[in-house]
C-alpha cells in the first residue's frame, strides 16, 4: 500500500514536474529551449547520487553485521541507481550535441560519469555471476563501497579539472546563480524523481523480500 501511494504521488509530482519545466520556466536566453533538458538532467544525477549512498550504506551495513537486509537495500537502491546514471548520460549527450556540437567528449565529467554507471553495471553482474549468498553480498559490498568513492571525482571533476562541462550551480561551494523560476522547477523535478526513486525501491525490496526464503 505505501509502494502504491509512493507510485501515484511520483506520477503527480512528474505531471507538475512536466507542466513546470513546459509552462513556467522561462526560455533560456542563450540556449533556448534546448536548456530545459536540465530538468531532467539534473534531478537524474543527483537522484542517482543519491541511489549509490544508499548502495554505500547497505554495503557498509553488511560487512558489519552480515545481515541480508543491508545486502536487500544496496541491491534495491543499485538498480534505479544505474537507471538514472544512464538517463543522466543519455540527456547529456541530446543536450551536449546542440550546446557543444558533439554527442560526446571524454571530458572529466562525463568519462567519470560513464566510469560511474559502468562500476555499478558491473555491480549488478556481479551479483549474477556469484551462487553462494554470503560470498556474493560480501564482493557486491566491497565494489559498492569503492563505486561510491567515485561520486566525489564525479561531482567535483569540474572543479578539480579544466573541463567542458560547466561548474557545477547545485550542490555547489558557491551560492546558486540560477534564477528562482528556473530553481523552482528543478527543485519540483528533483523531488519528482526522489519520489520515483522511493517507489522503486520500495517494489524493489519487498521483490528481494520475497525472493530471500530466509527472510521474515
Amino acid at each position: 500500500m505505501a509502494a502504491r501511494a509512493l507510485g501515484w504521488l511520483a506520477v503527480l509530482a512528474l505531471v507538475a514536474g512536466l507542466g513546470a519545466a513546459f509552462g513556467y520556466a522561462p526560455r533560456e536566453a542563450v540556449q533556448g529551449n534546448v536548456q530545459r533538458i536540465m530538468y531532467l538532467h539534473v534531478p537524474a544525477v543527483l537522484t542517482a547520487y543519491l541511489a549509490f549512498a544508499l548502495v554505500f550504506v547497505g554495503s557498509v551495513g553488511y560487512l558489519l553485521t552480515r545481515r541480508a537486509g543491508w545486502d536487500r537495500l544496496a541491491l534495491a537502491a543499485a538498480e534505479p541507481g544505474v537507471l538514472f546514471t544512464g538517463i543522466t548520460i543519455a540527456s547529456g549527450s541530446i543536450w551536449g550535441k546542440p550546446t557543444w556540437g558533439t554527442w560526446w567528449t571524454w571530458d572529466a565529467r562525463l568519462t567519470s560519469t560513464a566510469v560511474l554507471f559502468l562500476v555499478y553495471v558491473g555491480y549488478l553482474l556481479l551479483r549474477g555471476m556469484v551462487d553462494e549468498p554470503d560470498r556474493r553480498a560480501r564482493a557486491a559490498a566491497v565494489v559498492g563501497i569503492l563505486g561510491a568513492a567515485n561520486m566525489p571525482i564525479v561531482h567535483f571533476s569540474v572543479k578539480w579539472w579544466r573541463a567542458l562541462h560547466q561548474p557545477s550551480t547545485i550542490l555547489g561551494p558557491e551560492p546558486s546563480p540560477i534564477a528562482a523560476p528556473i530553481a523552482a522547477t528543478l527543485l519540483v523535478n528533483w523531488i519528482a524523481f526522489t519520489l520515483l526513486f522511493a517507489y522503486l525501491l520500495a517494489e524493489r525490496l519487498e521483490i528481494a523480500r520475497l525472493e530471500d526464503p530466509d527472510a521474515g
